[in-house]
């Protein structure tokens, strides 16, 4: 039986506004039948035109349930070494370095609690989830699974060649996001790279999730800037790609 790579994001991420679209274009069917004024029949035909066009943004752009692309590649430009790979969920940011960097090996840490089953719903294990996609990508022989705190890392110091968290940090509170970039830093060997992303507030957020997918923590460039730098970081790159920021740290 051929595996499928199932991230196990809720559907709503990918699908949900086609149930607005359909309730949006029942509604303007109704008023077109019951000729309705048109100040109501203009208010349904621009939700109808926001739920197609955020459809479109959530399932192709953004795209939670798909395979993710490395935001940059200076990035572990060298494209050896051993990875970290700090709330790993169920494995999207493990594979996009696999994938990558081909002479990479992971380590892919998540506490696998509460939270992790609040964003993928019941059903098997964390680690089984994890291990199952990296399975159907073929390469859960790269892969070292760890139950972990991001906030205390059970590595020793300066055992890794970078460190990679995608959509994890930025759940933590203010104290707890401080105590992973402290982690980050330790566990890094010198000269080690750090990729942080995380959900940014911008535009294209904004118009189609509103406040559904912001986490916690700060929001700007300059804050997660600030805090790197507080950690003893030196940035070297930031951008942003769909809904996401990410900054690229090196440790000195």
């Amino acid at each position: 039986m051929i595996r499928e790579i199932d991230f196990g994001y809720p559907w709503y991420l990918s699908y949900g506004h086609l149930v607005i679209t359909a309730l949006a274009l029942a509604f303007w069917l109704a008023g077109r039948t019951r000729k309705w004024s048109k100040a109501p029949m203009i208010a349904i035909g621009a939700v109808l035109l926001w739920s197609v066009a955020a459809f479109f943004v959530a399932r192709f752009a953004f795209n939670a349930n798909g395979r993710s692309a490395l935001p940059t590649e200076t990035f572990l430009a060298s494209g050896t070494g051993r990875v970290l790979d700090m709330g790993a969920g169920t494995g999207r940011s493990t594979l996009m370095v696999l994938e990558a960097r081909p002479k990479t090996t992971v380590v892919a840490l998540d506490l696998f609690a509460e939270s992790y089953q609040r964003h993928f719903g019941d059903g098997p294990s964390g680690e089984q989830r994890l291990l199952s996609n990296l399975q159907a990508a073929g390469m859960e022989q790269r892969v070292e699974i760890q139950t972990g705190d991001m906030r205390k890392l059970p590595f020793e110091a300066a055992t890794f060649d970078a460190v990679v968290s995608a959509y994890a940090i930025d759940h933590l509170g203010r104290e707890g996001i401080a105590a992973s970039l402290g982690e980050a830093e330790r566990v890094l060997k010198p000269g080690g790279e750090f990729l942080l992303m995380v959900v940014t507030k911008e535009f294209w957020m904004t118009f189609t999730f509103g406040p559904l997918l912001l986490h916690g923590g700060p929001r700007s460039p300059e804050q997660w800037a600030g805090l790197l730098e507080a950690a003893e970081f030196q940035v070297v790159e930031q951008g942003t790609r769909p809904m996401t920021l990410y900054v690229l740290a090196r440790k000195p």
